[in-house]
């Protein structure tokens, strides 16, 4: 019964695809996104690379409130759920 209840959750998390945001404009429409995210809320990115730098510029802009786990690592996509502490 608990695995349904999370299953169910899971698929009410947004899935943001980085893979179809232009390069120039990829880190930005990101960025926003997080902003939209409450407390305890997350949503799923799907990056084309492991997106260390990315990573490194949301903690610290973020000041650690994004918790980050990995779903998929590669090698066509790296899926992360990033979640609002």
């Amino acid at each position: 019964m608990e695995e349904l209840r999370l299953t169910e959750v899971q698929q009410e998390i947004p899935v943001l695809d980085a893979r179809t945001i232009p390069h120039a404009i990829r880190h930005a429409t990101i960025f926003g996104a997080l902003s939209a995210i409450g407390p305890g809320g997350s949503l799923i990115l799907v990056a084309p690379h492991d997106p260390l730098p990315l990573l490194a510029q949301i903690a610290e802009r973020e000041s650690g409130a994004i918790e980050v786990s990995y779903l998929e690592r590669g090698p066509e996509a790296w899926r992360l759920q990033l979640t609002r502490r």
